[in-house]
């Protein structure tokens, strides 16, 4: 475990037990791309002034022109019931994982560290290239070469973990699933439908835990 690190926070149930694990010894970056879901931020925000961690947020609402796409950050409307391959890739931002570590090495650079970790984990794979361990593998080596007087680590220790395992160790570690944000659709409430809140529904149930979040939609 490193003694100081930067994590890639959403304020999803995946980010916040990483960061849950890696506390008191991280920063926190968030990102604010213009997400239809703005209250994850919120949440976010909220889960680290709890653990008292330092954290900034990225604004790349500027480069909505280039990542502005599909439905987290786009036109279409979140996708319903269990992702399929094709439902899924319309919650696909362009090069979103690639742009979010970037900040993060820089911000790590900035301040001398030499870690940086995200929660891609094994039910993003089918879709999402830069959840894979050969992307964290291969980015992580770029960041090594690209910044070689201060080499940083990409580190994503739960790439090929289930939902559902991780629900299991955040549960364990005290985790405040209740204070997290999955939804996709950017109400007050979990929508309860889209493919994001169905997972997270799921997660709970296989892991055998009991499911804090408040539905709009049981």
């Amino acid at each position: 475990m490193p003694q100081s690190a930067i994590a890639l926070m959403s304020g999803g149930l995946d980010s916040t037990t990483l960061v849950w694990k890696l506390k008191p010894d991280v920063k926190v970056l968030l990102v604010d791309y213009g997400q239809r879901h703005r209250k994850e931020l919120e949440c976010a925000r909220n889960i680290c002034d709890e653990l008292d961690i330092e954290y900034k947020t990225a604004n790349l609402q500027g480069l909505n022109h280039f990542i502005h796409s599909g439905s987290q950050s786009g036109d279409e409307q979140p996708p319903e019931g269990h992702y399929t391959e094709l439902s899924m890739k319309t919650t696909i931002v362009p090069n979103r994982n690639s742009i979010m570590l970037s900040i993060a090495v820089g911000w790590a650079v900035k301040l001398g560290y030499h870690d940086v970790y995200f929660a891609a984990h094994a039910g993003d794979h089918a879709i999402y290239p830069d959840c894979r361990a050969e992307f964290v593998n291969a980015f992580s080596h770029a960041m090594e070469l690209g910044n070689a007087w201060s080499p940083v680590v990409v580190h994503a220790p739960f790439v090929h973990m289930t939902k559902a395992d991780i629900v299991r160790m955040g549960h364990k570690l005290g985790v405040p699933f209740e204070m997290t944000w999955s939804c996709y659709v950017g109400s007050n409430l979990h929508c309860g439908k889209c493919g994001t809140c169905v997972e997270r529904k799921e997660a709970f149930q296989l892991a055998g835990v009991e499911d804090p979040t408040i539905y709009a939609e049981v």
